[in-house]
C-alpha cells in the first residue's frame, strides 16, 4: 500500500520502509514523526486530506543538501554577485501507513513517547530571571556623544 503525504510545501509518494530526504523537521535521529496531512491512501483520495489516515516515520539522520551556487553577472558593467546556499534536510524512513484512526504500533509509540518526554521536562523547568542592572552600569551605558556633538561643545567652550 502507498500514500501521498504533504510536508515542507511538497508532496511525496511513500510506501512502508521507503527512505528519503525532506525539508528539516525538529527532532533527533531515532525519533518518531507522524504526518497527518495524508492526501491519498491506496485508491482513497482525500478532500483535501484522508480522514483518520496518518503516516508514521522514523528520523534516520539530520543532514544538509549539496551546495547551490547562484552567480549573476552583468556583462561589460564590471558587476557580478555570487551567493551560496545549503538546504537543511532530514532523512526519514517510513515505518507504517495507518488508516481509520488506528494508533501506531508499540515500537513506534515507544519512540514517539521517548521523543515527547524530554520536551515535557524542558517545558516544566523554570527559566532564569534576568539580573537587575546596577545604577552604575546604566550610567556607563548612557549614549556616547558623536564627533559632531563633541566638536560643537568644544567650539562653545572656546
Amino acid at each position: 500500500m502507498f500514500a501521498v503525504i504533504k510536508t515542507g510545501g511538497k508532496q511525496y509518494r511513500v510506501a512502508a520502509n521507503d527512505q528519503f530526504e525532506i525539508e528539516r523537521l525538529a527532532g533527533e535521529a531515532g525519533d518518531s514523526v507522524s504526518f497527518a496531512e495524508v492526501l491519498m491512501v491506496g485508491s482513497t483520495i482525500g478532500a483535501p486530506f484522508v480522514a483518520g489516515a496518518t503516516v508514521v516515520a522514523e528520523i534516520v539522520e539530520q543532514t544538509r543538501g549539496k551546495k547551490v551556487i547562484s552567480f549573476k553577472k552583468r556583462r561589460r558593467q564590471n558587476s557580478k554577485r555570487t551567493r551560496g546556499h545549503r538546504q537543511d534536510l532530514t532523512l526519514i524512513r517510513i515505518s507504517e501507513i495507518l488508516t481509520d484512526g488506528k494508533a501506531p504500533s508499540a515500537k513506534a509509540a515507544r519512540k514517539e513517547a521517548a521523543a515527547e518526554a524530554p520536551a515535557a521536562e524542558a517545558a516544566e523547568k523554570p527559566k532564569r530571571a534576568a539580573k537587575p542592572k546596577a545604577e552604575a552600569e546604566t550610567a556607563e551605558a548612557a549614549p556616547k556623544r558623536t564627533r559632531a556633538k563633541k566638536a560643537e561643545t568644544e567650539n562653545k567652550d572656546a
